[in-house]
């Protein structure tokens, strides 16, 4: 692509158009400058609504992957790439997942999440290696992070992945008809259009912002439907410091109507793992049933101990 061409594609970009809301804000008062970055912000979350239909096919995809064996990857560049890792890196704590089940891949490497790596997100043909270096294979599958739809790296991964049969995941901050011009080939776009940042071309504002809550919305929901959660609250935490520690007392507690002593011995008694606490107290019965019961309900405490119970249940995934 030339430069003129390169110039009139960034030139019509959502993302690239000045905000007439924001035109005097280098004259604004410090706290007239938050209000009218909080205005803005506050268009945010009515954008990414209208996706919700979208960012459901897209979580069925991640679940219907991860139930076969497969990984989430999130590639970005810059803010995108960086908000991705941030994403992959949260899971296993939050969630109690591998490592390796959800991963972060970011235009530059690992330098590029603490250090700008100038010209990183047009590398095309790194954005291409990147499916190999990875081991990216069926049943992955890849999310795009790309706010303003371009992103050469982005596009390249994404293409490269649709080629070899991998599933794929396109979000950015564009009307969909734009990153359908732009080449886009994915099997489900999320396109939460956030309207010109409060400085023009400052993605890291509102798309990232967007970008954030679309990050926040798969993984969460994908968790909730492989069995992570007990109504609202998250029992399969890994028990890796004491804050961690004391909050898995505190959902024994809480659940199971139990005293600090009692939530701490079954804590003892389970291994470290709060789901096989629960299963054991609510459902009367020792580790080793309670380990069993979960696998039979796919790790669903609630089915699990229907199951104990006695109750037929015919879908431990719903």
């Amino acid at each position: 692509m030339d430069r003129n061409e390169l110039f009139n594609e960034i030139s019509l970009l959502a993302t690239e158009q000045n905000n007439p809301n924001t035109k005097n804000i280098d004259t604004a008062s410090t706290e007239e400058i938050l209000k009218i970055i909080n205005e803005e912000d506050k268009k945010v979350p009515f954008a990414v609504e209208k996706e919700i239909p979208n960012i459901a096919k897209a979580v069925e995809l991640i679940v219907d992957a991860f139930k076969k064996g497969g990984r989430l990857f999130y590639v970005g560049a810059g803010t995108s790439g960086r908000l991705g890792i941030l994403d992959a890196a949260e899971c296993p704590p939050t969630f109690g997942t591998d490592p390796e089940l959800v991963q972060g891949i970011i235009a530059g490497g690992k330098e590029a999440v603490f250090r700008a790596q100038e010209g990183a997100e047009d590398n095309i043909e790194e954005g291409r290696k990147t499916i190999e270096n990875f081991g990216i294979k069926p049943p992955d599958v890849i999310v795009g992070l790309a706010a303003s739809g371009r992103t050469p790296f982005v596009k390249a991964a994404i293409s490269e992945a649709k080629n070899r049969g991998i599933k794929t995941i396109f979000i950015a901050s564009s009307p969909i008809e734009k990153v359908l011009e732009l080449g886009i080939e994915a099997d489900v776009y999320i396109c939460p259009v956030v309207g010109p940042e409060v400085i023009a071309g400052s993605t890291r504002m509102k798309s990232g912002t967007a970008e954030k809550l679309v990050l926040n919305m798969l993984s969460t929901a994908s968790m909730i439907k492989l069995g992570k959660t007990f109504g609202n609250v998250m029992v399969d935490l890994q028990l890796t410091n004491n804050k961690l520690r004391e909050r898995a007392k505190k959902i024994i507690m809480d659940i199971c109507n139990v005293d600090y002593q009692t939530a701490q011995a079954f804590l003892t008694k389970s291994h470290g793992s709060v789901k096989v606490a629960l299963v054991m107290l609510l459902a009367g019965v020792d580790r080793e049933t309670a380990m069993h019961l979960l696998e039979k309900s796919n790790g669903f405490v609630k089915i699990a101990i229907k199951i104990a119970k006695g109750n037929n249940v015919s879908d431990s995934s719903s």
